[in-house]
């Protein structure tokens, strides 16, 4: 295997080989640990930037990209058994294709790498009601010192409920919440988990809730209230 033979990977990532240089190289990757790893990086790096979003690239992308194929420093030329003219005419080709297929991965990663590392983790349910600029938040103690509190974000449409020490609820029974509308009917939230403290996310439209509720009802709930509320946050209209 020559130098030429090496400088390949870029054009067998791309899928630009013919089939005599293709079994040629891939006889050659067997071998060859430095090209095995360069191709699978050429790769993971296509890979990477055909799974982004669409977005517009920066004015200077392809200004960039030019100004590095000039300075690509050119292999040596090839020595020994003179190459059949096709071949001879076709290399040169190659080898500055696969050099701009190696450039326009760097300067891409280079330009998607810090974008994606500045963006912001994406926000949970729960997160997006607390970091609400209209979130409000209402509590309630019980008598056995647990917490209960609310809070509802009417931009996001969402309220959550978050308990502390809270007694578990008897067996075969559960503690299930509900949204009040402004008709005064309860409509059914979902279980809250059965656990002491905890973050749940209520079911349902709370955007023009007008209360919420705990009652105690059997496992898997009930469609409509059985019991008085052991708990009723009075929300403002």
């Amino acid at each position: 295997m020559t130098d030429h033979d090496h400088a390949l990977s870029g054009a067998y990532a791309v899928d630009a080989l013919d089939a005599d240089e293709r079994a040629r190289f891939e006889a050659h990757l067997t071998t060859c640990a430095d090209c095995r790893a360069e191709v699978d990086s050429l790769r993971e790096a296509a890979a990477l930037l055909g799974a982004d979003d669409v977005v517009a690239p920066p004015p200077s992308l392809r200004d960039d990209i030019l100004a590095g194929i000039d300075r690509i420093r050119p292999l040596p030329p090839v020595t020994g058994t003179v190459t059949p003219l096709r071949r001879r005419h076709r290399l040169p080709l190659l080898m500055s294709a696969a050099a701009a297929v190696v450039l326009l991965l760097g300067v891409g990663l280079a330009w998607l790498r810090p974008w994606h590392d500045e963006q912001p983790a994406r926000l949970t349910a729960a997160e997006r009601i607390l970091a609400a600029p209209d979130a409000t938040r209402l509590e309630k103690s019980f008598p056995d010192g647990s917490r209960a509190t609310v809070v509802l974000s009417r931009s996001e449409g969402k309220a959550l409920i978050r308990t502390k020490a809270m007694a578990l609820a008897p067996a075969g029974k559960a503690y299930e919440l509900w949204l009040q509308t402004p008709a005064g009917v309860m409509e059914p939230a979902g279980l809250m988990p059965d656990q002491p403290d905890t973050t749940y996310v209520l079911k349902g439209d709370a955007t023009d809730a007008t209360g919420i509720g705990i009652t105690v009802e059997p496992d898997g709930g009930s469609p409509q209230p059985t019991s008085a509320p052991i708990a009723l946050f009075a929300l403002d209209s």
